[in-house]
């Protein structure tokens, strides 16, 4: 059995940032948004959800997804795996909203997601009319718009809170660390830009993905109506299934600590560096990292004074210029 998501309820600026995220756990945040004008509108039906959304737009296009009804709603590979069971496309948000309302009652639809629109780009006005007080107003919202559809077991670099506008989303969350039993897919063949997790949630099969049950062990599962919202923490894998024929959700990611360079793009590098070397050679370099970058017997430069540390011991801009000289040249092969 899964474990419940622990929920939070009247929960304000303060004890998000002091309580609930220093614990870097999941969090049900019921009711945090019910007092959107978008989420009454949800609440009323579909047809008054889009004719709100309709009403907001002045923007350009949005991405859609879209696929045959004989993928179940599930976004995932081709059986054959050489690409998406879907196509994306650009088109005005209005075109997608009209899309979903046309097959609103359709008891086999094709499968439509509107993904992660900017809304500050296709609903410029709406973030006045629907603040979230717990994040600065920088942190600039998306949208995603779809039917019964199911978003494949993922993670994403970034803090994130996810509000229900508009009918039922199932969450279903695993720690960072189960990610050797949730089998990813290439850092670079991806369906949306991170790798997902190859096994289905509803139908794994443990022959050809054993170590799967172990990460079931940790599995956490919320269900979210209009008006909660979900704290995912940084990096957390999370399957998310829409439960209705029309569904509306706003999301927030943010990331408190800005890096100079992509970590995703370096670890690309060291695989491609280290992995055809002999294991003895393997378990020098991860001790180095270890030492280095991930600071395991504390600050690596700490006996050194500072101009001994060289680059390592830098963080101003003309650091920073200096090792991306250094990548380019090195990636450049002169």
């Amino acid at each position: 059995m899964p474990h419940p998501i622990l929920e939070w309820h009247n929960v304000d600026a303060r004890t998000f940032r002091e309580q609930i995220v220093p614990g870097n756990r999941p969090a049900v945040l019921r009711g945090l948004v019910a007092a959107w004008p978008a989420v009454a509108a949800g609440r009323e039906s579909a047809q008054a959800m889009a004719q709100y959304l309709s009403g907001l737009e002045q923007g350009g296009p949005v991405p859609i997804l879209t696929a045959p009804a004989s993928i179940g709603g599930r976004f995932f590979y081709q059986d054959d795996l050489r690409g998406p069971n879907f196509q994306r496309r650009q088109a005005p948000l209005s075109a997608g909203i009209a899309a979903l309302l046309a097959h609103l009652v359709d008891p086999d639809p094709p499968a439509i997601y509107l993904e992660a629109a900017e809304v500050r780009e296709c609903l410029p006005t709406f973030a006045n009319a629907q603040r979230l007080e717990l994040l600065d107003a920088s942190v600039a919202p998306r949208i995603w718009i779809g039917n019964a559809v199911t978003v494949q077991t993922h993670y994403d670099l970034y803090s994130n809170i996810a509000c229900v506008v508009c009918g039922r989303r199932r969450f279903s969350l695993f720690p960072p660390e189960q990610l050797p039993n949730l089998y990813p897919s290439s850092l670079d063949v991806t369906l949306a830009g991170v790798p997902v997790s190859m096994v289905r949630l509803d139908r794994p099969d443990y022959a050809r993905y054993p170590r799967f049950r172990l990460a079931l062990e940790h599995l956490q599962v919320a269900e979210l109506g209009p008006g909660d919202a979900l704290f995912i923490p940084y990096a957390w894998w999370h399957h998310v299934e829409s439960l209705t024929a029309f569904n509306v959700l706003v999301n927030y990611w943010w990331n408190d600590t800005p890096l100079p360079l992509s970590p995703m793009d370096s670890l690309l590098h060291a695989t491609f560096a280290l992995r055809g070397l002999p294991l003895e050679q393997r378990l020098v370099w991860r001790a180095l990292f270890d030492y280095y970058a991930f600071r395991t017997s504390g600050d690596p430069l700490a006996h050194l004074p500072p101009t001994l540390r060289g680059l390592m011991g830098a963080q101003d801009a003309q650091a920073l210029q200096t090792v991306r000289a250094l990548l380019l040249r090195s990636l450049g092969g002169s």
